[in-house]
């Protein structure tokens, strides 16, 4: 079993469709916190520190659910890489509105319940910080407990910032009440924004330590990590206070990329050796070499269900005899399945892959398509006692979300009751990787193709590819089986700057596909408009739910202000542009 840090502690909660299930989380408290009234040295003491400080970890497992998935699927389906899925548009209704961009409103629950996790999430981040300030400064751990609790703090932020925007941050941790409901939305502009996330930040890279015995607890490459993905995102500048368009890129901003990604900083890190080690739940794959920071999931922990991942519930397919009340959502989108096709010379088709489906007896396809997308004709999750069919086993929807699956979130059914585990709804023990390297070097490529740099970037997307060439264990067998043909190869030769932004921007593409980052690039990017539109149009002869839908520049790039977060503002908060 792994060493988890993300035990329950006080009281969490899974909300599972319309039901609510509390679950107690007393032994915790009971093994480590003196119990009955305790006096203000106990209350300021290590061991309850530590307990605090456990308790604001596992408050990102606990607080989020099937619906609101902290890794954000849920808000993904707005992309061209993915479906929402389920049996119909009625299903999930308020995403098949993000998807389609068309009658989301303010008062609509996803876009509140988001909104209070995160900020139940931070509020619990802040206590720790809160009481770590009061310990005394004896407490070795002290200064490294505040950092880990700065890059918790960051990573709530972060996701609110990505979905909302203008949001209220919660820096001082001594807020009382009254001052909590006096904060802005817009005390900050765009670029503040991010400095603020920067600044904690900072904080906890200077503090962390090289390695954690802890899995779970970042370190400071995970920082490193982190802090050049923000300084990403701040480079973009949206600052126009009535647009969301990006009106410069700061070359500053960029700079700092390139040094919180130099390769001397993560010499305990790399690329594994076959991409698809990193969607593995068995022990020995996870928190491998090219884990940077990932939030850990486990079983047989002592409780009833282990500390398990339900946030990807709705995700595994419904297969009669196995996967039972699979919900089938979030599904790969044929236009991301056309992506993975390559040239006579290997290399991706870029701006013409959609013009023609994927054919698998005709096309080359890079091999991680068939690690990121379940494809009929082929074993799901390489299993080859569940062939994938163009079947209502594969479509509760019965095609109209198509029958390809993703596979990065998925377990292979022969790992049920081991991996895969039956409740409300389907979990897993399997990890959800936040931060991994192989992103590290597509930032820094992407820095680099924006500086003009154009043969540095391309390097580092040739590692990319190389990896990619390679990652084979599991689909050695598909040539031969089952008649895919499978080429990827390097970019060669001298690239200018807009064609190495291109380059960078299309293996983002396929090497993040289905891990929930593709919405968030097109907006940062200022793409998502002409990217999206385009896409409703073609994929409408795929999907025909898009017959209807437009992508609104200037207003869906971000979710509204919850209504009743605004309500209750007192006038303090300000309704995102486009809204009302």
């Amino acid at each position: 079993m792994k060493t988890k840090i993300y035990k329950l502690f006080c009281v969490g909660f899974l909300s599972c469709a319309a039901s609510t299930t509390f679950i107690s989380c007393s032994d915790f408290l009971d093994e480590h916190v003196p119990q009955g009234t305790l006096s203000d040295e106990q209350v300021k003491s290590p061991t309850n520190a530590e307990a605090m400080v456990v308790s604001a970890y596992a408050i990102f497992t606990t607080a989020e659910d099937i619906n609101s998935s902290f890794s954000m699927w849920n808000f993904d389906v707005r992309s061209d890489d993915a479906y929402k899925g389920g049996s119909g548009t009625s299903d999930g209704d308020v995403f098949h509105q993000l998807e389609v961009q068309q009658g989301v409103l303010t008062t609509n629950w996803n876009i509140n319940d988001m909104w209070e996790r995160l900020y139940n999430s931070l509020s619990r981040v802040n206590s720790a910080i809160a009481l770590l300030n009061t310990t005394d400064d004896s407490y070795q751990m002290k200064a490294q407990r505040l950092a880990e609790m700065k890059f918790l703090r960051a990573y709530g932020h972060f996701l609110l910032k990505r979905l909302y925007k203008n949001i209220p941050f919660v820096m001082n941790e001594n807020l009382t009440y009254d001052e909590y409901n006096m904060l802005s939305n817009t005390q900050y502009s765009n670029d503040e924004g991010w400095q603020l996330i920067i600044d904690d930040l900072t904080d906890a890279y200077n503090t962390l330590p090289a390695k954690q015995a802890d899995k779970g607890r970042p370190t400071k490459a995970a920082a490193a990590a982190f802090l050049a993905k923000v300084y990403l995102y701040k480079a973009y500048r949206q600052d126009d206070a009535k647009s969301n368009q990006v009106t410069s890129i700061n070359e500053d901003d960029l700079q700092k990329v390139i040094e919180y990604t130099n390769p001397t900083l993560y010499s305990n890190y790399g690329l594994e050796s076959d991409f698809h080690n990193n969607f593995r739940p068995e022990e020995q794959y996870e928190n491998g070499i090219e884990s940077l920071w990932a939030i850990q999931y486990s079983r047989n922990d002592g409780s009833t269900y282990g500390n398990l991942n339900w946030s990807y519930g709705l995700i595994p397919p419904n297969i009669p005899g196995a996967t039972d009340g699979g919900c089938d959502f979030y599904k790969p989108s044929q236009n991301l399945v056309n992506a993975y096709r390559t040239g006579a010379d290997g290399l991706p088709l870029l701006d013409t892959f959609n013009q023609k489906d994927y054919n698998k007896a005709e096309d080359n396809a890079d091999p991680r398509l068939f690690l990121t997308v379940g494809i009929p004709g082929l074993p799901y999750m390489f299993n080859k006692n569940y062939m994938m069919e163009e079947t209502s086993i594969w479509s509760r929807s019965n095609g109209l979300y198509g029958y390809n699956v993703s596979l990065k979130q998925n377990v292979d059914p022969a790992l049920i009751d081991q991996y895969l585990i039956k409740g409300s709804y389907w979990a897993s023990s399997m990890n959800r990787i936040v931060f991994r390297y192989a992103e590290v070097l597509l930032n820094r490529a992407e820095a680099y193709a924006q500086l003009g740099q154009t043969s540095e970037a391309i390097q580092l997307v040739n590692q990319l590819r190389s990896r990619a060439a390679s990652s084979t264990q599991m689909i050695a067998s598909y040539q031969g089986a089952y008649g895919v043909k499978m080429y990827v190869a390097n970019y060669k030769g001298n690239y200018s700057k807009d064609e190495a932004v291109k380059i960078v921007k299309m293996e983002r593409r396929l090497e993040m596909g289905m891990e929930c980052e593709r919405f968030f690039d097109l907006v940062r990017w200022g793409d998502a408009a002409t990217v999206l539109n385009k896409y409703y149009a073609e994929e409408v002869g795929h999907c025909a739910i898009y017959s209807g839908a437009h992508f609104t520049a200037n207003k869906d790039e971000y979710l509204p202000i919850p209504f009743k977060q605004l309500s209750a503002s007192n006038g303090h908060y300000t309704q995102n542009i486009g809204n009302w």
